[in-house]
């Protein structure tokens, strides 16, 4: 079954090329069915790439996904035009009296500062604590999910010495949470953050899990024991070219960045680099959408809260 998008959205023309069934609204308002509601508050100052990323990996399902993009009012983006973010996206005053099936919270490249320093920090704390009662899951990314543990379980990130940057190997230690189901014991994921989130506490925490860690790049996955919130610390969203617009970025600026490890073949930044986790991230994304969301979330959203 198909995502269900705008027509005129970047990522339309880029899925149908990459053979992702996507739909627009006049088609599926012909099929009688109840598409997967996701909202999706998009934090990152790449806001086309990042909306094409997830738009293809909840596209790759055999669910009908309805996707909704919200913005905060309390940041203004300055690396995406305005006619973008008028046309596609909404705020949370738009939407807050609506209920999703699902909520992803991407990450953002402000780990340099504390939480209450952020710009919307106020108004991403009010939409965390609406998405207690509106939403039936909620998958955060990176940042997000940092400062939604902060936010819901008082758990602090700490910088690092070194950013940790490249593709890593993991494992899963739930072996048989939903989440990883069908994954392989080891797999690979991308990272990119100069913060962490320490694995001492998380187990302090009896409401939360981990599942999945890596030895180089630490916790990896974690979630909340109702299985309601998903934390993942990694970018398994990113798409081949990604880190390595990163990494051109920071080198012609001068700043101190090293080659992603496990990227590019030989560590030669002159190669295409490899991608190793694109069956990662389909399986997680296709087990969000199908364990935690389409198979426990009520029919009638209004029962969520």
């Amino acid at each position: 079954m198909p995502i269900k998008i705008s027509k005129h959205l970047p990522a339309y023309d880029t899925l149908t090329k990459e053979n992702i069934f996507v739909m627009d609204e006049v088609r599926a308002f012909t099929q009688d069915i109840r598409p997967i509601k996701i909202l999706i508050l998009n934090l990152m100052p790449t806001k086309i790439e990042t909306e094409t990323q997830l738009c293809r990996l909840l596209g790759n399902t055999p669910l009908q996904v309805e996707i909704d993009l919200i913005q905060t009012k309390t940041h203004k983006a300055r690396h995406v035009s305005e006619e973008h973010l008028v046309s596609f996206y909404k705020y949370f005053d738009d939407i807050k009296y609506q209920n999703f099936d699902g909520l992803i919270i991407t990450g953002a490249p402000i780990e340099h500062l504390a939480y209450e320093d952020v710009e919307y920090w106020k108004e991403l704390c009010e939409i965390m604590e609406w998405s207690r009662t509106h939403v039936f899951s909620t998958f955060h990314i990176c940042w997000g999910a940092q400062a939604a543990l902060y936010y819901h379980y008082g758990i602090k990130k700490y910088p690092l010495e070194e950013k940790v940057f490249g593709v890593f190997h993991h494992s899963v230690e739930k072996e048989y949470s939903k989440l990883f189901r069908g994954s392989d014991d080891v797999f690979m994921a991308p990272h990119s953050r100069h913060t962490e989130v320490r694995r001492e506490d998380v187990e302090k925490c009896s409401d939360l899990e981990i599942l999945a860690s890596s030895p180089e790049a630490g916790l990896y996955a974690v979630r909340s024991k109702d299985e309601r919130q998903i934390f993942i610390f990694g970018h398994s969203e990113y798409d081949r070219l990604t880190l390595d617009r990163e990494y051109r970025r920071d080198k012609n600026l001068g700043l101190p960045i090293k080659v992603p490890k496990n990227y590019y073949p030989d560590d030669d930044d002159t190669k295409t680099p490899v991608m190793s986790w694109r069956s990662h991230a389909n399986l997680v994304y296709s087990n969000w959408l199908n364990y935690h969301v389409y198979q426990t979330t009520p029919y009638n959203l209004d029962e969520i809260a």
